[in-house]
């Protein structure tokens, strides 16, 4: 039972992935990359009338599926409203924690610094 769980909420990360428009290869530079990360991340936050909002891409599927997550508890939100999500929290109840690997944890954590650090700044 567990097994099909995570392979069900496995298979929703990948089809989050799956549904993401790809980034520009112009916004694909390295003010936008996300270091830290085992693949290739690009992040590109957008600030308009202290609205958030961030388009991403990945050369990993896996991780395109996080970026998408990450825009469904980020996107939208007042700048303000963005550091009061607890994302690490979100994706816990998931249960995405307990089965990424450490480089891909530690790449997650870079992706929700940078979107946290961007907020800040326009807060």
């Amino acid at each position: 039972e567990f097994l099909e769980d995570w392979e069900e909420r496995y298979r929703h990360v990948i089809e989050q992935g799956k549904a993401m428009e790809t980034l520009e290869d112009a916004l694909k530079v390295d003010a936008t990359k996300v270091d830290g990360c085992a693949s290739q991340v690009w992040l590109h936050p957008k600030i308009e009338g202290g609205i958030f909002r961030f388009d991403g891409e990945s050369d990993a599927m896996i991780v395109n599926g996080l970026i998408g997550i990450l825009r469904l508890l980020y996107n939208d939100l007042p700048v303000t409203e963005v550091l009061e999500v607890d994302a690490k929290g979100e994706l816990g109840r998931l249960g995405l924690n307990d089965h990424l690997s450490a480089q891909r944890s530690n790449g997650l954590a870079a992706m929700i610094t940078r979107i946290r650090e961007t907020a800040a700044k326009a807060a």
